[in-house]
């Protein structure tokens, strides 16, 4: 399959690999200081271009990156979320990131429940993880709601060695039994 014909849909939200149009919202989005508090902090324009340009890179060098998410009723762009592994990334992680105006709304558990489905079934992951700044409650309420747990800190590669990051996660036969409760 074509990575431009690789599209989820669940009850609200559109997941889809990114592309230039995404850059708008993309780029509001990484600008946001407090959206962007546990994910490497604002970034001007620039820097959210090179971002974008990384992680549709990602899609074409790994086959699989994280997702736009996009609303279904309006076609807005309101965050990002799914598999990510860069090189020396401490384990294959389903991550997300919802714009500050959309938080609080379920998009993230919808599309991470989504996301999780998508690691395991279609990429055949054995383990997934999330590395979550211990300070980000949101983050971590997600986490457990996911059913993953606190394996402990972890470190992140260069530039990032410096964040404070725990390993939440689950194996694939975890998720498998977790997901029953989001059918």
């Amino acid at each position: 399959m074509a990575i431009e014909d690789i599209r989820i849909e669940t009850d609200r939200l559109i997941l889809r690999p990114p592309n230039g149009d995404d850059l708008e919202g993309w780029a509001a989005f990484h600008a946001d200081a407090q959206t962007m508090t546990y994910i490497g902090g604002a970034q001007s324009r620039a820097e959210s271009w090179r971002s974008l340009c990384a992680m549709v890179g990602a899609w074409h060098v790994r086959g699989y990156a994280m997702f736009s998410l996009i609303l279904k009723d309006s076609g807005q762009w309101i965050g990002r979320i799914g598999p990510w592994y860069p090189d020396s990334w401490p384990g294959t992680e389903v991550g997300w990131g919802i714009a500050s105006q959309y938080a609080g709304k379920g998009y993230a558990l919808e599309a991470a429940v989504a996301s999780m489905n998508y690691a395991v079934d279609e990429l055949g992951w054995q383990d997934i993880c999330h590395t979550i700044d211990p300070e980000n409650i949101a983050s971590i309420k997600l986490a457990e709601r996911l059913g993953s747990i606190n394996r402990g800190p972890t470190q992140l590669p260069a530039p990032f060695e410096e964040a404070r990051v725990d390993d939440w996660g689950q194996s694939r036969e975890q998720w498998q039994a977790n997901r029953k409760q989001f059918q």
